[in-house]
């Protein structure tokens, strides 16, 4: 007499289904992972001194790309924006659009208003104590339509808006909003 209830059958479609179920997630996994890098965060390598003391070379950063589809970047916000094809650059946004900017015996002023930059307080009183100027003079410059003026918080070691002229939105990738490498410096921006 022969098993027709035999299990042979319905163990190797019992393998070949749960083989199907983890392609199926690891395929679910790989287009999340796309979707959220391509439209909502993606990480960030600083490279070089130019956001000093904020952010320091070689920090790892989680970069939000999603804020600038409901907001413009406002002043004060650290953005990475496509400075050429190849490189990306991160700044602080110091004025946007219709905005004048202008320094002068380091001090900011924005449409002839001083600003306060508490990030470069310890910077500039050095600087004074050693009897030259953290940022140099320039401007007055009226930031045009559609774009922002960008500064690295390290003023004299920064390739920022006074060289490559001001930033248009469309070339920012995101926000910085969270420090995620090395570990002893895990902190929101």
């Amino acid at each position: 007499m022969v098993d027709e209830t035999s299990s042979e059958p319905i163990k190797k479609k019992k393998g070949k289904n749960e083989a199907w179920e983890w392609i199926k997630a690891l395929g679910i996994a790989v287009v999340l992972a796309l979707i959220i890098r391509t439209f909502l965060f993606a990480p960030f390598l600083v490279d070089g001194s130019s956001m000093m003391p904020t952010l320091e070379n070689g920090e790892r950063l989680i970069v939000n790309k999603l804020i600038y589809y409901m907001q413009d970047p406002k002043p004060g916000d650290i953005v990475v924006f496509h400075a050429t094809k190849e490189k990306d650059y991160i700044k602080r946004v110091i004025a946007t659009e219709n905005q004048t900017v202008e320094m002068k015996d380091d001090q900011l002023y924005i449409d002839g208003k001083p600003v306060d930059e508490p990030y470069l307080k310890q910077y500039k009183e050095e600087a004074k104590a050693e009897g030259y100027v953290l940022t140099d003079d320039f401007g007055p410059e009226k930031v045009p339509q559609g774009e922002v003026f960008v500064m690295g918080d390290n003023r004299r070691n920064s390739t920022d808006s006074r060289v490559i002229g001001p930033v248009p939105v469309k070339n920012v990738v995101g926000r910085s909003e969270l420090i995620i490498w090395p570990l002893d410096k895990i902190r929101l921006n």
